[in-house]
């Protein structure tokens, strides 16, 4: 079984709805289709200093797959996944490569809170305005086809061992989203085994259909445990 502190699904987002709770109070949850996941990789302490497993989701035509990524899942017995991340373990597992993960192990081990890993949405590039919330130019006389620009970005004065350089960090246009995230300690409503979905109270990164993450709460079974 997969260690209790750190057990992880992979799946793909549905898209948000609402569920009534027990008081008749509206509650916005969205849904995860998470698995059947396959294990393709079984890594132990003895063999790759550090115990883990490695997941797939979905599978893909071998068609639209690279060899390498065939051959991998062919040792374990299956098709090749469209969606493959490695979660590494707290403890050794008795999970060994073409075992099949559902949402079943969320509701074994009494999972209530979980952390959803995804990709945002991405904007492309973008000004400082958009991508930064910068108020603009004024909107003045004298302000002319310069109402979005960013303005003066500093004095290229010499920096201790950076040289005559704008500074790094520095929020200026460009690429905005399609990035990784994390949103944690979101509550697990309900577990739909039938139709392998998660029910996950609040909103999660990623458009609909994007690949997600989902894994036990860390920081939430941290405090549970000190209280």
């Amino acid at each position: 079984m997969l260690s209790p502190m750190i057990a992880a699904m992979l799946g793909r987002k549905i898209g948000m709805t609402r569920v009534f709770d027990a008081s008749g109070v509206s509650v916005p949850v969205t849904l995860v289709e998470a698995g059947p996941c396959t294990v393709l990789q079984v890594k132990t302490k003895e063999r790759d200093r550090y115990d883990a497993v490695q997941l797939g989701f979905e599978d893909c035509k071998p068609s639209r797959s690279k060899l390498p990524a065939i051959g991998h899942a062919r040792a374990a017995k299956t098709a090749p996944k469209r969606f493959v991340r490695e979660v590494r373990l707290g403890t050794p597992t008795e999970k060994q490569p073409g075992d099949v993960v559902t949402v079943e192990l969320f509701e074994e081990l009494g999972v209530k809170y979980v952390d959803v890993i995804g990709t945002t949405r991405g904007f492309g590039t973008q000004g400082v305005m958009k991508r930064h919330g910068f108020s603009g130019q004024p909107a003045s006389h004298g302000t002319e086809r310069k109402h979005r620009s960013p303005g003066s970005i500093g004095a290229m004065a010499g920096d201790r061992g950076r040289g005559r350089s704008v500074k790094k960090g520095k929020k200026m246009a460009g690429r905005m989203g399609a990035a990784r995230c994390t949103t944690r300690n979101l509550e697990l409503t309900s577990i739909d085994k039938d139709k392998n979905l998660l029910v996950i109270k609040g909103a999660i990164p990623g458009p609909r259909g994007g690949y997600v993450i989902v894994r036990t709460s860390k920081t939430r079974t941290a405090k549970a445990k000190k209280d």
